[in-house]
């Protein structure tokens, strides 16, 4: 051993990005290894190559007994003193062996290269795991290697990470030589080193953009509460703003789009709608809905514990169709982004359940509005005084009629155009059987 040794070391250690302590201690377990025939099998001998000079020493523990049987493993109490005067019975002592150089053989030297390449691969993969497994949550940069069983193989510097085909946005392709970014998903170790597992369908990933590409969220002067995504179509964004004077939708948009843009390009044209977050639950649920307008919100605590809450949305009769979304897409991410479950009404659902619940005929607007003296102005006050249709005014009486302040006094009249409209609408009864006076046969 030598300081050409201690040279070659430090080399591999530089090449490879490992300490070189690791591969020290690597080619004294080799040594040790392939010294077995010559050391015996003992597991008390420990082989160590100064760090300097790169000199050899061999030392073996042996216990201190009042008569040895095992020379390799004991050594008799005078001995022990003659080298430590505070050595008693039982104790243990680290005796170095002077030993010529010894002459490896064949199969000894294949062995000891064998033990230092394994050392070196684990040290290599140690060194990756540990350098990944603090990025997860992040966004990589990768070269697409190649495509296996649709899943992509991306080179991120000296590791392989994969790209699974349920997290690819659907509709993407891929090439080898292609620079993509992604998400990191999760790092663990396995038999054939780290595994590295990335996503471009998670919501993170979207979060992370928005970090990346706007200011104002790195400064965080901005920050992203919530997203959700149904990837490649759709997602939604919630942030809010650390300054009164701050527009987080406004910052996150940027001037005439640019910056939305660019996030949308990255997700190969997928629309993103950012929402102002709010503590009121409510209110967060009613611009989790946007673009569509909402009536009311109504949020019920769970029932259990660890339950989930649920909101009603009442919404214009026009919105319905705009909050629930094309194939039930905008209220799915609504309820992504809130964490609660959406149950969506338009208020005709809601007037019709209340009629039905009180024993009132159902609303029917346009009924109202075909009788004579009912404005347009005055059908919603009727509505919300349970006279949604001419057969409620007729049941209701003038007398209750005339108590809603808009009608003044046109009660009786539109109480007799109400009884007209429903005689006319009301079917006539079947005819009954034949009449009991018949004529007598002739």
């Amino acid at each position: 051993m030598n300081r050409e040794l201690i040279n070659v070391i430090e080399q591999i250690g530089r090449e490879k990005g490992i300490d070189k302590e690791i591969l020290f201690e690597a080619l004294e377990s080799a040594l040790l290894s392939a010294s077995r025939k010559t050391l015996g099998p003992a597991d008390n001998v420990r082989m160590h190559i100064d760090r300097k000079s790169g000199d050899l020493r061999v030392y073996c523990r042996k216990k201190v007994v009042e008569e040895v049987t095992d020379d390799k493993l004991e050594i008799s109490l005078a001995d022990a003193k003659a080298l430590n005067k505070e050595a008693e019975l039982g104790d243990e002592l680290e005796l170095e062996q002077e030993r010529p150089p010894q002459e490896f053989g064949r199969i000894a030297a294949q062995t000891a290269k064998q033990v230092i390449l394994q050392k070196v691969r684990d040290a290599e993969r140690e060194g990756i795991y540990s350098e990944f497994a603090g990025k997860e949550g992040q966004i990589l940069r990768g070269v697409v290697h190649r495509i296996e069983k649709r899943n992509v193989i991306l080179e991120i510097g000296k590791a392989e990470a994969i790209l699974p085909e349920r997290e690819q946005i659907p509709g993407e392709r891929y090439n080898p030589g292609d620079r993509i970014r992604a998400y990191v998903l999760e790092v663990r170790r396995t038999a054939k080193g780290p595994q590295i597992s990335l996503s471009r369908t998670h919501p993170g990933y979207l979060a992370r953009l928005f970090e990346t590409e706007i200011p104002e969220i790195q400064e965080g002067i901005v920050v992203v509460k919530a997203t959700a995504r149904e990837a490649g179509e759709r997602a939604k964004v919630a942030v809010a703003s650390t300054k009164r004077d701050v527009d987080p939708i406004g910052a996150c948009v940027g001037l005439r789009g640019t910056r939305i843009q660019v996030i949308s390009r990255e997700l190969r044209g997928e629309k993103i709608d950012i929402i102002e977050w709010s503590h009121d639950p409510a209110t967060f649920v009613a611009r989790a809905l946007s673009p569509a307008k909402v009536s009311s919100v109504v949020i019920a605590e769970p029932s259990e514990p660890d339950g989930q809450p649920s909101a009603l949305v009442i919404v214009p009769d026009n919105q319905l169709s705009l909050a629930i979304g094309k194939k039930g897409q905008n209220a799915r991410l609504a309820a992504k982004l809130t964490g609660m479950r959406i149950d969506i009404k338009s208020e005709s659902e809601v007037e019709a359940e209340r009629a039905a619940g009180e024993g009132l005929p159902p609303v029917d607007r346009a009924a109202l509005m075909a009788l004579p003296g009912v404005s347009p102005e005055l059908v919603e006050p009727l509505v919300a005084a349970g006279l949604g249709s001419p057969a409620a005014i007729v049941k209701a009486g003038p007398g209750k009629l005339g108590l809603v302040p808009e009608v003044g006094g046109h009660a009786d009249a539109i109480h007799a155009a109400a009884v007209e409209w429903v005689a006319a609408h009301t079917p006539a009864p079947e005819p009954s059987g034949a009449s009991e006076e018949t004529e007598a046969p002739a």
